[in-house]
């Protein structure tokens, strides 16, 4: 099995990861709530217990003017993306806005990162999620930091229960679910570009959706995201030469937990016998909310953003329906940035957790009522509609549209023709068939992960002649089509390399394709929507099957079109394991069909 190689721009990015923590920074802003005022700010090492293990965290404590006995004040938590910690830009600036707004803030360094001790553990309920248990337990006064220091400060719901939110990006986004699911004294999360299921995240799988958001297979390895990720935890040994000697993994790893290791392992090797697979993917899915979602009842404000091949808009969905579902108080926002581009540099607007500008952007006023509403317990406080989501073609005006439902919207099909064409009606479908192959390197390139992080350029995304089909709709007409959600296409392909190795026991040698959606512009240039991809390992290759496309926010102006792609490779995962060559044939009775989530527009 390829892995496409490991180019030189792709060692320089990960080497400069690796010396820069600045992982996942979060951005967010919201309506003024309370003039800025003074803090003071005190340094605290905090010992707690975080499953078999003790571990030692440090913290930093934001204390507003004027918060004491007689006056307490409520409080939230935030933490660190994968690689910071509680000094970090959007960590501190955030403890920085919440307090100059009259909160207590408590930023402090997550398990295995900074000078906290215990290796990292992928927000394990069970160890990171007991962790901030104990945190909660200092600013409830029920315990001290380890130098006596004693939190009397925080206003309560009762003996030992303190008003407490949560907030924070990516790895510090995930904690807070999983905070909640094991304690319930906190009072509201307002996650930020993180995940729903790891093992979808790092091999995700869009075919056969069956656990929230990926399908019943481990999909396509995303190694370099993957990679890059696992460079930076085991790097904090360099990062941070004077580690606690609890930071110490095991099974071969310097920071991490002996399973997440062991995920690692098994992705890299390229084989996914039915057994050991199986395994893996539960320790993946049971340190991930699609686990422990039912045990969360804190008020939940999700924010997602829409340019992030990392952890994509389907996460953030799936996680909302989740929620919405068992009735816990959710609400959903679609903010421009995530991991891939923009987000050291937001657009004009945009939250910017580096600058803490709450009060400036819609994200930010968004995030302050929601903490009015539920740590102030102002219950007249507006929170906003239940679904928001960032428009880049605005340039007046609000950038974003709200909706009172999701998904927004309804439903467009088209049909995959024979002769390469989108069209509106079955009648229209040509009847035929064409066929691509796949190479034993990849011949089709999305991105390269991690530059858009770091701010470095990548090139343009291409797909090599006869190792991808496409499908072209006409002209957009009329006016502009918003396509806001997660387009699906069904279809059958038959190939039979790929049906004989159906049979194997390794579901790595299951045919694996890789579905993405351009647009093509009047005079031909193309655009790949944020660089988004869906791999697909197909279940069953002699039956139909649908595969879930990555959610986004786009317009397709008057004259472009929208292009649909199947290609055989993508160099930012691993691919097929064998050459398999794949036909897609298409009759007007029985074809391929596109549906789009559009809330304005025609398609025809």
């Amino acid at each position: 099995m390829s892995r496409g190689g490991s180019r030189p721009a792709l060692r320089i990015s990960l080497a400069l990861l690796a010396g820069s923590a600045l992982l996942a920074p979060l951005t967010t802003t919201a309506p003024a709530v309370a003039a800025a005022g003074p803090y003071t700010v005190t340094a605290l090492k905090v010992t707690v217990r975080a499953g078999d293990r003790t571990c030692t965290v440090d913290a930093d404590v934001y204390r507003p003017a004027g918060a004491g006995t007689a006056h307490p004040a409520p409080a939230v938590l935030t933490t660190n993306g994968f690689g910071g910690d509680k000094a970090d830009g959007s960590t501190d600036a955030l403890a920085k806005a919440l307090a100059a707004r009259g909160y207590v803030a408590l930023a402090y360094s997550g398990l295995g990162f900074g000078r906290t001790g215990c290796p990292i553990s992928l927000d394990d309920p069970r160890i990171d999620g007991r962790a901030a248990g104990g945190l909660v337990d200092l600013l409830a006064g029920t315990r001290t930091a380890d130098d006596g220091t004693r939190i009397d400060y925080v206003a309560k719901d009762g003996p030992g229960d303190p008003r407490v939110g949560m907030i924070g990006g990516s790895y510090g986004g995930a904690v807070q679910l999983a905070t909640a699911a094991v304690d319930h004294r906190i009072d509201a999360l307002v996650p930020l570009i993180t995940w729903h299921d790891l093992a979808y995240s790092l091999a995700p799988d869009n075919a056969g959706r069956t656990h929230g958001v990926g399908g019943p297979l481990p999909g396509a390895y995303k190694w370099q995201w993957t990679g890059g990720f696992f460079l930076i935890g085991e790097a904090q040994g360099l990062l941070h030469p004077n580690l606690d000697p609890s930071r110490t993994g095991g099974a071969g790893c310097l920071h991490f937990v002996a399973r997440a290791c062991d995920t690692k392992r098994l992705l890299d090797s390229g084989r996914y016998p039915a057994a050991r697979t199986r395994e893996v993917l539960a320790y993946a899915r049971s340190v991930s909310p699609v686990s422990y979602l039912s045990s969360v009842k804190a008020p939940t404000l999700l924010v997602q953003g829409e340019d992030d091949t990392l952890f994509n808009l389907n996460e953030a969905a799936a996680t909302y329906r989740t929620l919405a579902a068992q009735g816990t108080p959710a609400k959903m926002i679609w903010q421009s940035w995530g991991h891939s581009g923009g987000m050291r540099k937001p657009a004009p607007g945009e939250l910017s957790l580096a600058q803490g500008n709450l009060d400036a952007s819609y994200v930010g006023r968004r995030i302050l009522a929601w903490f009015d509403r539920y740590l102030h317990r102002r219950t007249a406080t507006g929170t906003g509609p239940a679904f928001a989501y960032y428009r880049d073609w605005v340039t007046a005006g609000s950038a974003y549209a709200a909706s009172p439902v999701f998904p927004a919207g309804g439903s467009r099909r088209l049909y995959l023709s024979g002769d390469g064409k989108l069209v509106g009606t079955r009648g229209e479908v040509v009847r035929g068939s064409r066929e691509y192959r796949n190479l034993r390197t990849p011949t089709s390139h999305s991105e390269t992960s991690l530059t858009g992080l770091l701010g470095l350029p990548d090139a343009a995304p291409y797909d090599a002649r006869g190792t991808y089909l496409d499908w072209t709709s006409k002209p957009v007409a009329g006016g502009p089509v918003d396509v806001v959600g997660a387009p699906r296409v069904t279809l059958k392909v038959s190939s039979p390399q790929a049906e004989r190795a159906q049979r194997s026991p390794d579901a790595a040698d299951k045919l694996v394709l890789f579905a993405k959606l351009y647009d093509i512009a009047p005079d031909g240039g193309k655009t790949l929507v944020h660089r988004l991809v869906a791999p697909a390992r197909v279940p069953d290759v002699t039956r139909r099957f649908t595969v879930e496309l990555p959610g986004l926010v786009h317009r397709y102006e008057p004259g472009h079109r929208l292009r649909l792609v199947l290609a055989a490779s993508d160099d930012a995962y691993a691919g097929n394991r064998g050459v398999k060559p794949v036909t897609v044939g298409a009759a007007p009775g029985n074809p391929g069909v596109l549906e789009l989530p559009v809330v304005q527009g025609v398609l025809r």
